[in-house]
């Protein structure tokens, strides 16, 4: 009976970590981001070296399509409350980070297409 309890914890720790986890969240998505601001609202005129890191680390937390969407629902909640954010640098960012995360950066995208 021991060894039966044993492996099934060991089954279900190896589940645990192979299974995908929740669609990122908010708080990872601002977090990754903050250092942008200065950039996103026209007041430098490049992405900091932190910035850029922050949109690959965002890169890394959404590798699927769910995922994807869920960021792009926090990035556009999260610019409608800086009204000061420029479109144009909103979308340039990933260029000019050059880092491709297929997760539009605006306050208008619709996330869900």
């Amino acid at each position: 009976m021991k060894g039966v309890v044993i492996s099934m914890l060991v089954v279900l720790a190896i589940v645990q970590f192979v299974m995908p986890g929740e669609a990122v969240d908010c708080g990872q998505v601002n977090s990754s981001l903050a250092s942008c601001i200065p950039f996103l609202t026209g007041g430098v005129a490049s992405p900091s070296a932190s910035c850029c890191a922050g949109v690959q680390n965002l890169k890394t937390l959404a590798p699927t399509s769910a995922d994807r969407r869920a960021a792009c629902e926090c990035i556009k909640a999260a610019a409608a409350r800086f009204p000061t954010i420029k479109q144009d640098a909103a979308s340039s960012l990933p260029k000019k980070c050059g880092v491709d995360i297929n997760i539009p950066i605006s306050k208008t995208t619709n996330c869900q297409a």
